[in-house]
């Protein structure tokens, strides 16, 4: 993973991580790799992934069984809440960005409609 100087890594991880369940990489319910196992692959310090999982589990996509580990949450509801955040956050962040430009709708629809053919 190539990990960008201006963002904090742990938020990267953590978006990786969020990415790959909301793309189902990773599946409902699946066990994920441990702490130690994650910063081994990575080469990064077992505390920043750990910041990452505790913020997963927080928003409630991973949950933590005391005995046996780490696994992606079965609750397909908040992960499609997820997904569809993450789709708006993007959608804003191109209007943003074609605001900036002085795009119009049209404009940017028509480019879209090219794109796509």
């Amino acid at each position: 993973m190539d990990f960008n100087k201006n963002i904090p890594i742990y938020i990267q991880i953590e978006d990786q991580i969020k990415l790959n369940i909301i793309t189902n990489k990773y599946k409902p319910g699946e066990k994920i790799k441990s702490v130690r196992e994650f910063a081994l692959e990575l080469k990064i310090n077992p505390n920043t992934i750990n910041r990452a999982l505790l913020e997963l589990e927080e928003q409630g996509l991973i949950i933590t069984k005391r005995t046996s580990g780490k696994y992606i949450t079965d609750n397909k509801r908040l992960i499609e809440k997820e997904k569809s955040k993450l789709i708006n956050r993007k959608i804003d962040e191109f209007m943003d960005y074609m605001r900036e430009l002085n795009m119009d709708k049209n404009k940017i629809l028509e480019i879209i409609n090219e794109k796509e053919n």
